[in-house]
């Protein structure tokens, strides 16, 4: 008896186990710095992609208690999603399973070269000494509008993509968030009122396009420009989510901080139940 009872006591046991595994929420991160965070406290050992432990993705999974592979890369474009990036670097798709429960995915900041963009709206002195990015890049039509444009079906390729390795996944898709408030806060960050609204209009144009993209395929959209209004570049230092063009914590210029992605991961992980 005592026999068959520890039999029983040891086939209790695994059953549960294997129960509690099977409960464990599969969760796979992909993505560009804005979900990376680079530089943010501890980094990756593998440098190149600037991964942080503490970026959306660990606090989400955190939060909800899943298995995460983050496969996020800083730099990343969307046909990084399915193509080496640096030449070396595997595709992010691969991390996906069939088994997959849980698929986040920042992108397409890159595809348009906005932080590029950011950094050539610079000016260190009032108007008019200087040159103004919105005035270069709309004139005789808004350049990165058309790019945004162009880029959004290659997002929803994208999405189908994942689908398609992960057919049981739900799918959360987000934005970017809201990097400067109407108006700018010259010189706290030393780009041009008209100039700063141009920024966001685009940063708002690449995060329309993703919901309408995840919409379409009944993906959820966490809208990280909800979730850091207040918290911009032009916040006092303790209240930014967002870096400005000098960092006051440790974090990239122009970039999410700690506390930006605890928020991000804290909005990820409410889409995701």
């Amino acid at each position: 008896m005592r026999i068959v009872a520890g039999l029983a006591f040891v086939a209790a046991l695994v059953a549960g186990t294997t129960t509690a595994q099977a409960d464990t929420i599969e969760y796979v991160a992909l993505g560009d710095s804005a979900a990376a965070g680079p530089l943010i406290p501890n980094q990756d050992p593998a440098l190149w992609c600037l991964r942080s432990d503490h970026d959306y993705p660990q606090v989400a999974a955190e939060i909800l208690g899943a298995q995460l592979t983050d496969a996020t890369c800083s730099g990343a474009e969307t046909d990084h999603l399915a193509g080496r990036q640096f030449g070396f670097v595997t595709p992010q798709l691969a991390a996906l399973k069939p088994s997959t429960d849980l698929v986040s995915l920042t992108i397409g900041a890159n595809d348009v070269g906005l932080f590029q963009t950011a950094l050539s709206c610079i000016n260190l002195l009032p108007e008019p000494v200087g040159i103004s990015c919105h005035d270069r890049y709309t004139t005789g039509g808004d350049q990165l509008a058309k790019a945004v444009d162009a880029w959004a079906p290659e997002l929803g390729a994208a999405l189908d993509a994942i689908k398609k390795r992960s057919p049981n996944a739900k799918l959360v898709i987000t934005g970017y968030g809201t990097y400067i408030r109407p108006g700018g806060c010259y010189p706290v960050q030393p780009v041009w009122g008209r100039d700063g609204d141009y920024l966001q209009s685009v940063m708002n144009r690449i995060s329309a396009a993703a919901k309408s993209e995840a919409t379409k395929r009944g993906a959820a959209f966490v809208d990280f420009g909800v979730v850091t209004v207040g918290h911009d570049i032009c916040a006092a230092p303790a209240d930014r989510y967002l870096e400005g063009l000098v960092p006051t914590t440790i974090a990239a210029p122009l970039h999410p901080n700690a506390a930006g992605m605890r928020a991000f991961g804290t909005a990820v992980a409410k889409a995701a139940k």
